[in-house]
């Protein structure tokens, strides 16, 4: 027995359908899919030149470090206290300028030609 034409063009048709949305499926299942990631952070580096701030003022003050004419801020520094920073991405050994400025700008406090090398106390006044 003979399937009229119509059935058999429906049917090819369907199963194509049928194909292209499995294909359809498939891909979408896959992009959904979890992946594996691998999370890394940088190394530490080990910062080997510190800078030891003992603020004696009531104000807090901004501390930088001037290489080669160009500052860098380090960090805020309170009144009446004390505060190692570490200095990174300055070479030990690498002569600098210190700096310290009261928050409300009134003051400045600086060393010239200092050499880096482990902890440098840096007193204020």
């Amino acid at each position: 027995m003979r399937l009229p034409a119509a059935f058999v063009r429906r049917t090819r048709r369907t199963r194509r359908t049928q194909g292209v949305f499995l294909l359809a499926a498939g891909v979408a299942l896959t992009a959904c899919s979890p992946r594996q990631v691998d999370v890394r952070t940088a190394p530490t580096q080990a910062t080997a030149v510190s800078l030891q701030v003992n603020n004696t003022l009531s104000q807090a003050v901004n501390v930088y470090v001037t290489v080669s004419g160009s500052d860098t801020f380090l960090r805020q520094v309170g009144g009446n206290s004390t505060a190692t920073i570490p200095v990174q991405g300055i070479a030990t050994g690498t002569t600098v300028s210190l700096k310290a400025v009261t928050v409300d700008g009134a003051k400045t406090y600086s060393r010239s030609n200092v050499v880096l090398n482990g902890t440098y106390v840096f007193p204020l006044p």
